[in-house]
């Protein structure tokens, strides 16, 4: 989270002398160890105080002279010719929080801020597009990035020093914040040819970068590299990739399970649901409401860190879905309606909305008036021996690894002693068998167990929660819904995936155009490549699930929408809009904790092109994966989903069409036996004999001649537009879709 001394990119000599001169600086104020200022909170509000941003807000009594990003404060910037501190961050950030409490709210630091800087605050989830412009610029410095994130602008937005958290003075070796903005004001008043250079240097570095590549033949062996660098990945005592801190980062999983799909390698499948396994065991999922905290600080899932975001929730619980498709494992489902379960209970706006997130930090059931991280999900022996009966208690204490003193792995900020982290510790079986009872007893105890907690913890006061609404997190989750109601037959889930539709098509475009943000009665900002992207896969999703033809018709005006405004002459799409106010438009290459807005919009073109036979969007979904060629043929886990598209791509049109009457048990019968599969790369057709079958024909002339047999919803298993034998009952569906 430090900011490093040495830039990443190749500087000049002069550029070079800037960082140690800064350098130098700080070492002086730390040997003369200067005296703390008075840390208090200013009662009187700043610019931010109209903002809607929850994030900023919680800035707005700040001593700190915040703007936000816009117009009125780049004016100042460059009427009083002054430097541009940006700090970034989001409301459920820990280490937010505490530089906020740390250096924000701090007299003397406040003081030296307004009057040498103009101070911008940015909620990175509002603008994403300044938050991966500048994120780009502080790796490209330090080698690292994360939030907060500090950068020292010129007054042209051009950067040129970043750093993450900075304690508010020197700590364990650590330069303070002070002495970095003191360094920087004298080297402003100093040395301003340098920061000058360096700015130019670090701004021409990102322009460079700004595309994806030269467009490239595609190599179906890209796949099969993909595959064998991620198993390279595989930690396999623990699972997941990589060693601590573990993140869930879906769409690695998702790339094995449709890779096993396709070849029948059992290792991708082994690898995906072992750490899909895992993942629901560890104490980074809540066994008590639902739903997965960011990530695991350790290698074995025990310890979250206990923030909670919708992107992550949608994901999951799509993911789980997957994984019980394939094999039918109860776990999986369970996992999936308890994330979905969750959103529906915390995260839903009384209009049909989700917002974003809850924090990882909360008061201290025990001691109140503290608040600390994951306060709100511990537990002390203590209280589950009073919550529970005897029985109930014996088990639960088994099965969920509790223990009087604590059960964290390790608590160097002794947050977590005498209170526990619930994980499974012990297989239900083996603490049936220890507790004397059957395995379906232990399990009614459990859940009876379970309940009593939720209604306990509901009483402490709950994380904040950030309740704007996403467009493109509310896109990923219509998708997961749309996705239970056709595997679970559950209408309440498509309700609510046709809820958060309707909510975003009403108050999120605003003469015509799609907003980002929603909150408190207001749409705002640009909409971006994710918006566009994330909104049309849930569309096409709800489709799907529901067969409305209007959502169809939704997800290709917006696709339309989308050409018009993020496409790259050379291949793929921008992340951003047109815009005046940023250095430079960025391409994403790397499917991480989201995936990137050109991995989904191009899947999205080859969903929409075989789905309306139109020919010129594959071809600019071709073009969009030839032009991340460099990065799929060198490690091409970066983008897994976009490989996932590419063999889509590569693949043969699969289709089944259902000839029935919607919602008639024996349609039902047959999609029935189509949903308890997974069938990627296949596209599901609804022959209605009405408005959806009439649409689709008008583009499909083949849908035409579709229809059904002795008077029974029948079934098309196509390729290539090439059906087999039709049949009307659900087992020679089965036989059909097996072979």
């Amino acid at each position: 989270m430090f900011l490093s001394m040495r830039p990443v990119i190749q500087l000049s000599k002069k550029s070079v002398f800037l960082f140690l001169f800064i350098f130098f600086v700080l070492s002086a104020a730390q040997s003369s160890g200067e005296a703390k200022g008075n840390s208090m909170q200013q009662q009187k509000a700043n610019h931010l105080i109209e903002e809607k941003s929850p994030y900023l807000q919680q800035h707005a009594f700040n001593p700190v002279n915040w703007y936000p990003w816009g117009e009125e404060a780049l004016a100042i910037a460059r009427q009083e010719n002054k430097p541009i501190f940006l700090s970034i961050g989001y409301s459920t950030c820990h280490w937010c929080h505490v530089m906020a409490h740390e250096s924000f709210e701090d007299l003397e630091i406040a003081a030296f801020l307004n009057r040498y800087f103009v101070s911008i605050k940015v909620d990175r989830e509002e603008r994403p597009g300044i938050d991966q412009l500048y994120m780009a610029a502080t790796r490209a410095m330090t080698g690292g990035g994360g939030w907060p994130m500090s950068v020292f602008l010129l007054p042209d937005t051009r950067p040129f020093y970043a750093g993450t958290y900075f304690p508010p003075r020197p700590a364990q070796g650590r330069p303070g914040f002070l002495q970095i903005v003191t360094a920087v004001q004298k080297a402003w008043e100093t040395d301003r040819k340098s920061l000058h250079l360096s700015a130019e240097q670090v701004t021409a570095h990102i322009q460079k970068g700004t595309g994806a590549g030269k467009p490239e033949n595609i190599d179906p062996e890209w796949l099969k590299k993909g595959f064998r660098q991620i198993a390279a990945d595989y930690e396999a005592k623990y699972g997941g990739f990589g060693q601590a801190p573990k993140f869930p980062r879906p769409v690695l999983p998702d790339f094995l399970l449709r890779y096993y799909a396709k070849t029948g390698e059992v290792e991708a499948r082994d690898i995906a649901l072992f750490t899909l396994d895992q993942m629901a065991a560890g104490g980074m999922y809540d066994h008590i409401g639902g739903g997965f905290h960011r990530y695991s600080v350790d290698t074995q899932w025990r310890i979250p860190h206990f923030e909670k975001m919708l992107y992550d929730q949608s994901q999951l619980a799509s993911l789980y879905l997957s994984a019980f498709q394939l094999n039918a494992d109860p776990t999986y489902k369970r996992v999936a309606v308890e994330i979905l379960e969750y959103v529906l209970r915390e995260m839903q706006d009384p209009e049909g909305g989700f917002y974003s997130a809850e924090d990882a930090d909360s008061e201290n059931p025990y001691n109140p008036g503290e608040h600390s991280e994951g306060a709100y999900y511990l537990w002390t022996e203590e209280e589950i021996d009073a919550l529970l009966t005897a029985r109930e208690t014996m088990l639960f204490k088994r099965y969920y690894g509790v223990k009087k003193a604590g059960n964290a792995l390790h608590d160097p900020q002794k947050e977590f002693t005498g209170r526990n982290i619930l994980y499974q510790a012990k297989d239900l079986v083996e603490v049936a068998q220890k507790t004397e009872i059957s395995e379906k007893e232990a399990a009614q105890l459990l859940q009876a167990a379970k309940l009593k907690l939720l209604q306990q913890r509901v009483i402490r006061t709950p994380p904040h929660l950030d309740d704007k609404i996403i467009t493109a997190w509310n896109g990923l989750m219509i998708s997961a819904f749309a996705k239970a109601a056709m595997i679970l037959e559950d209408r309440r889930y498509l309700a609510a995936a046709n809820g958060a539709a309707d909510f975003i098509l009403k108050r999120l475009v605003v003469n015509g155009h799609l907003k980002r943000r929603y909150r408190d009665g207001e749409a705002k900002y640009s909409a971006g490549l994710d918006d566009y992207s994330f909104l049309i896969q849930g569309l096409l999703d709800l489709y799907t699930a529901d067969h409305d033809v209007s959502r169809l018709q939704q997800a290709i005006e917006l696709t339309e929408k989308q050409i018009v405004e993020f496409t790259d002459p050379r291949g793929g799409f921008y992340d951003t809009p047109r815009s005046a106010e940023l250095l430079a438009r960025l391409k994403e290459a790397y499917d991480g904790a989201e995936p990137s807005g050109n991995s989904v919009a191009v899947l999205n073109l080859l969903r929409l092109a075989a789905l309306i036979n139109k020919p010129e969007w594959a071809e600019v979904a071709g073009r969009g994966i030839a032009s991340f060629a460099t990065t799929l043929s060198s490690y091409p886990p970066a983008m897994p989903l976009l490989l996932s598209a590419m063999d889509f791509q590569l693949d043969k049109p699969k289709q089944i069409v259902i000839a029935g009457e919607k919602g008639s048990d024996d349609t039902r019968a047959l999609l029935r036996e189509i949903h308890s599969r997974f069938l990627p790369n296949t596209l599901l057709l609804l022959a209605d004999g009405g408005k959806n079958q009439k649409f689709l024909g008008v583009h499909l002339p083949f849908l035409e001649t579709v229809e059904k047999r002795e008077g029974k919803a029948t079934a098309y298993v196509c390729e290539d537009f090439s059906c087999k034998m039709p049949v009307n009952t659900p087992e020679g569906l089965a036989r059909l879709l097996d072979n």
